[in-house]
């Protein structure tokens, strides 16, 4: 049986890999896929893959465009979710700030450089026409909890990260949420290592087709709802909302998205470059 290691991010946008794991579907197919937890998110994903911790990940669409052109020798072989994602901006519960006009030149908490808290504070930078040089500032967080108590002990000012996944830490009067930031593409992908793909290209496929078969009929699995809100500790109302907004893919992405998600970054001066379409994907 061939070991193969995943990653991604606890949160409810991959409930379906816990699901396919849990009834050992992929075992039945010859593959002991193993699921590591990132809290650190996208920054630390990329690591991972570098590093040769995991072959594959879900992870951050804007993240592993940049970190490939970076240098990581992986590769994108499938949207895994195509809706964008909806991030709250947050501030302490007894934060002065009220709006996004207040947090302008204050310090954003990331998880780390290049990770999607970090770079979506550019995107709500550029959104308000803010300086991208003067009025931004970054204090490194690590994760969620890191972020919790960087915002409370006032190290960091603001931040960004999924709306559902802090929901929870603002009905508990530890966050005030002050505006949302969509993201302005397919928020999660699914990116595989090179040398993985040219040795295990089977089993990737395996992969993809067992998780993909689960996503497409996720929104009708019984009490999908309750299962969430139970697992992730939300309001079942919360869930609800999310999945009503909430759609998953199972194909490659398309160029002229790759191609929107590169301009943006270099408009940003977040990449140096914008590369060819075939230099960021894999077809299978």
């Amino acid at each position: 049986m061939k070991t193969i290691h995943i990653g991604g991010v606890p949160e409810h946008f991959n409930l379906a890999w816990y699901l396919t794991l849990k009834n050992g579907e992929y075992k039945e197919e010859g593959i002991n896929l193993r699921w590591r937890d990132y809290y650190g998110g996208t920054g630390a994903m990329s690591k991972g893959l570098r590093e040769g911790d995991i072959d594959i990940a879900v992870i951050l669409t804007e993240g592993i465009i940049k970190d490939i052109i970076a240098g990581n020798q992986s590769k994108i072989v499938q949207t895994f979710v195509q809706t964008p994602l909806v991030w709250g901006i947050h501030v302490a519960h007894d934060s002065k700030y009220e709006t996004i006009d207040d947090i302008k030149g204050t310090k954003a908490a990331i998880s780390r450089y290049g990770s999607g808290s970090h770079l979506m504070a550019y995107i709500n930078a550029q959104n308000h026409n803010w300086n991208l040089d003067k009025d931004l500032d970054f204090e490194v967080i690590k994760n969620l909890d890191g972020a919790v108590e960087g915002l409370t002990k006032g190290v960091a000012d603001y931040f960004l990260w999924e709306k559902y996944t802090t929901k929870p830490l603002v009905d508990d009067g530890i966050f005030r949420r002050i505006d949302n930031c969509p993201s302005p593409w397919p928020c999660f992908v699914i990116a595989v290592r090179e040398s993985f793909i040219e040795n295990n290209e089977e089993e990737l496929k395996t992969i993809l087709r067992i998780i993909n078969a689960t996503t497409s009929e996720f929104k009708d699995i019984p009490s999908i709802d309750r299962m969430i809100a139970n697992r992730y500790e939300q309001q079942i109302e919360d869930v609800q909302d999310w999945l009503a907004i909430t759609e998953w893919s199972q194909d490659l992405i398309d160029k002229p998205t790759i191609m929107n998600v590169q301009k943006q970054l270099k408009a940003l001066d977040i990449i140096p470059r914008i590369v060819d379409y075939q230099d960021l994907i894999h077809k299978l």
